[in-house]
């Protein structure tokens, strides 16, 4: 590995003394909370608790030390099945006043919290920085950005439930077509996008009225408190019940076969080890997002410029720890010394600091050992005939970690496989286009795929057998989620169900019909019905 020009120890002075913590910043600190949320109550915890710290060391002269930043419960399983039988209790068997609801009804109750969790903005996004090292300006985006996807998702239920606001005649029956809930929902998101990714699947499997169990992120969990209180006011008692704790917790949960909705984001062999717990596999459904390997390939007559500004941003924006983010880059040979100059004086530019910093790009990592991770997966490649290319990178401190860009990297390196889910680049160089879509077909993973060039024969030619692949081809860009809009989903081992605005009000319900013979007493009894507003499913109301 070539010497770093940004040794360890610069790397170090870049973590702060307390001194220089900015007060607005460390304002939320500490968050120290006992509570859950379960039946509609916020309950104080008497057992052990987890100590928080953040990926942000403080120096103390020569000395580091973790930030301790908050604690939380850790409840066990015993705790965690009183939560789901609030939750049970909740749906009653579809028969409980979430559940039969009015849509017009579920979507005020969603309002309200949303009203409620604007006025904590700043305290959660500190508190988000604090603990996953997220740039403080990524955490406000982050936080303005599910705001709005709670909005789009009233928005698109208001659509949905106009659509499905009249009857249909098929032969001889009358039928009105709605959608219904599905029952209890475990909720789980990951640490990289704790609100966001979390509230992707906790908002619709609400609104659609299922009730929740929600189990805050490994890490990023200080976030979630603020919010208890908006949760507990906006909702009726048992609609959503929010827990922290481990596998003790979750075990006898999935054990007990009384979840319906398994709604998970994060590695598949959790997902697996979660799903096999439970008794009644046909009943469960599942939505996942899981790992993901994108390519990106940069064909001979890309822009060059372009497809390195692209591929700079998705492999490396929070420290590449995104699923969608670009984690191998197929460049074509004639191109690759072009790409590889751009890329690393690309890299050179990035910001390596703190989160609260203007302008940072690399901040700390927040998962334990992942350092450690990263650079095995450094010098194995350096082994096999891999270089860092870029001056400095692979260079590492505690939870620092410089970006480091590999070449020439093939496949009897680990990092050509394995989802490196940190600052690490790979890349490789072809000479025949089968090479990177070889790679893209015998991949485990089906997410997304970057293509760059300016040939519409080619683009088209590759564009055809490569959503076939992939969930997501993105042309001249990175890959990416958004628009919320859009179909999120991915093949293989990267996904179950689709997640956008409209696709998770779907995933998170199921078509259900009332249906009668045309007959004038089954139509006068409906007329009763609908007139009388005796039923919240069969209603010809148009909510504005």
């Amino acid at each position: 590995m070539p010497k770093p020009q940004v040794p360890t120890d610069r790397l170090a002075e870049l973590f702060p003394e307390a001194s220089a913590i900015p007060a607005d910043y460390a304002a939320a600190l500490p968050c120290d909370s006992k509570e859950y949320l379960m039946g509609g109550e916020l309950r104080a915890w008497g057992g052990p608790m987890q100590e928080i710290h953040s990926p942000i060391l403080v120096r103390h002269g020569q000395e580091m030390h973790p930030q301790i930043i908050g604690s939380c419960p850790v409840l066990n399983g015993e705790t965690g099945m009183l939560a789901l039988d609030a939750a049970c209790r909740a749906f009653d068997n579809g028969r409980g006043a979430w559940p039969t609801m009015s849509v017009g009804g579920r979507i005020k109750a969603v309002e309200d919290f949303a009203r409620r969790m604007v006025a904590k903005r700043e305290e959660i996004v500190r508190l988000m920085s604090w603990e996953i090292c997220k740039s403080l300006a990524d955490c406000g985006k982050e936080f303005d950005r599910t705001v709005e996807y709670i909005q789009d998702t009233v928005s698109a239920l208001k659509e949905l439930d106009r659509a499905s606001s009249g009857f249909v005649m098929e032969a001889d029956i009358l039928g009105q077509i709605r959608r219904s809930p599905l029952g209890v929902v475990l909720c789980m998101g990951p640490f990289n996008y704790p609100l966001n990714e979390t509230f992707a699947t906790l908002i619709p499997a609400l609104i659609m009225g299922n009730t929740v169990l929600m189990k805050t992120p490994k890490i990023g969990k200080l976030l979630i408190f603020p919010l208890l209180e908006c949760f507990c006011a906006a909702f009726p008692a048992g609609v959503i019940n929010i827990i922290s704790g481990g596998r003790d917790m979750l075990t006898p949960i999935m054990a007990s076969g009384k979840v319906t909705v398994l709604a998970f984001i994060g590695t598949s062999r959790a997902a697996d080890a979660m799903r096999s717990l439970h008794p009644k596999p046909h009943r469960l459904r599942c939505v996942l997002g899981l790992e993901a390997k994108n390519a990106a390939i940069v064909l001979e007559d890309a822009d060059m410029a372009q497809a390195v500004s692209e591929c700079l941003r998705g492999s490396l924006a929070f420290n590449g720890q995104r699923c969608t983010a670009i984690k191998m880059i197929h460049v074509a040979r004639a191109r690759a010394d072009e790409f590889l100059e751009r890329f690393c004086a690309g890299v050179a530019k990035l910001k390596v600091g703190m989160p609260w910093e203007p302008g940072v790009d690399i901040t700390p990592l927040p998962e334990p050992g992942k350092a450690a991770y990263l650079q095995g997966l450094v010098e194995d490649a350096l082994a096999l005939g891999a270089t860092v290319v870029n001056p400095g990178g692979g260079a590492v401190r505690e939870t620092l970690f410089a970006p480091a860009v590999l070449y020439a990297v093939d496949e009897r390196m680990r990092v050509y496989h394995e989802e490196q889910f940190g600052p690490v680049v790979p890349v490789a160089s072809f000479t025949d286009i089968e090479e990177p879509l070889r790679y893209v077909s015998e991949s485990s993973y089906g997410q997304q795929v970057s293509l760059f060039g300016t040939d519409p024969d080619q683009m088209a030619a590759l564009i055809d057998p490569l959503v076939n692949q992939v969930g997501r081809v993105n042309l001249n860009s990175q890959c990416q989620r958004g628009p919320d809009n859009f179909p999120f989903t991915g093949r293989k081992d990267s996904a179950e169900g689709t997640l956008s605005v409209h696709d998770a009000l779907r995933a998170f319900s199921i078509r259900s019909l009332v249906a009668a013979r045309d007959v004038e007493a089954n139509k006068a009894m409906l007329t009763a019905i609908l007139n009388g507003r005796k039923s919240t499913f069969l209603s010809t109301d148009y909510i504005f």
